[in-house]
């Protein structure tokens, strides 16, 4: 059996600065000096829970005081689900208006390609080559504030938010070669991104490869469809038709992912962050995202070509 070889995913470390918070949790229950107090607002907090861990004398689960948080063991962070939102903030409500039949222009898109998708009513998708981790933040500047509504005098004019200063976040991510390469119109194994008639399969790799070559036109992306497309390894080599990437046309996606992440910004709710450095390993070993337990290994240029997953029998 022929071993694949070559570049297998593109990680990458993302450090990004900013101040304040841009992923809000909500209201939280929490108590103070055995008052509930039900309108404390936090921010999404890694591990954090409101309960103590005790019970009172009646059998109820104690909440923590507001102040009672560990910045360190509790860290604030962005989720990868608002980063993905923002990071195809352009198209990030396309899918709403996607169906069977006009599917082509989805897949000749940064959704189809990079993002992913799942349209409800055919169950076409695309599984998104992009793994992204939560944003999580390293200082800890974190602070309890107490507000008040002008001109009110009630308790319930009163409210409180966990905030916070200025933030650093350090995050992981990965690109799968494997996902990015092959796009699947044959629903053998429920994963074809649109259903296509007879001759339909030529126009739009050809509709895929001209969208591909507007990221780079010192590349030469090909996007080439096949009837049977067999993935490395298989026993019985029953394959898929479908659409091939070439290596130029996997890395003009790379380069426009690794720009797009280098490139954001969120600006919200009182408090922004941006993308501050990006070191990318293209990782041609076995050793998935050893960006984050071995960086002295990493390859930040890519040193041979991407891995073939499939080849056309």
């Amino acid at each position: 059996m022929q071993k694949v070889t070559g570049i297998k995913s593109v990680d990458f470390k993302v450090i990004a600065l900013g101040h304040g918070v841009v992923n809000w949790n909500g209201p939280t229950t929490l108590q103070d000096e055995g008052r509930i107090i039900d309108n404390h607002t936090l921010p999404k907090l890694r591990g954090y829970t409101n309960l103590t861990g005790k019970d009172s004398e009646k059998g109820y689960k104690l909440k923590k005081s507001p102040t009672d948080i560990d910045f360190k063991k509790t860290p604030l962070y962005i989720s990868q689900n608002c980063i993905r939102h923002h990071l195809f903030r352009e198209q990030a409500f396309d899918l709403h208006n996607a169906g069977e039949r006009n599917l082509q222009k989805v897949l000749t898109s940064v959704t189809g390609l990079i993002r992913g998708y799942v349209v409800p009513s055919s169950q076409c998708k695309r599984t998104s080559p992009l793994l992204i981790e939560d944003f999580v933040d390293q200082l800890g500047n974190g602070n309890f504030e107490q507000f008040g509504q002008a001109g009110a005098r009630d308790s319930s004019s009163f409210f409180s938010k966990t905030t916070f200063g200025d933030t650093e976040y350090h995050s992981y991510g990965s690109i799968s070669i494997e996902q990015l390469q092959f796009i699947s119109l044959d629903n053998k194994f429920d994963r074809a991104a649109m259903i296509i008639t007879e001759g339909q399969g030529e126009q739009i790799a050809e509709a895929v490869q001209s969208f591909i070559k507007r990221f780079n036109t010192d590349l030469n992306p090909q996007a080439v469809f096949h009837k049977n497309y067999v993935r490395r390894g298989t026993i019985f080599e029953e394959g898929e038709q479908g659409i091939l990437l070439n290596n130029d046309a996997m890395q003009a996606l790379v380069e426009y992912t690794l720009n797009s992440i280098s490139e954001l910004s969120i600006r919200q709710a009182k408090g922004y962050m941006y993308v501050d450095e990006i070191l990318v390993d293209y990782n041609d070993s076995n050793k998935m995202m050893r960006i984050k337990r071995n960086p002295s290994a990493i390859s930040e240029t890519p040193e041979t070509d991407y891995a073939s997953y499939f080849y056309a029998k």
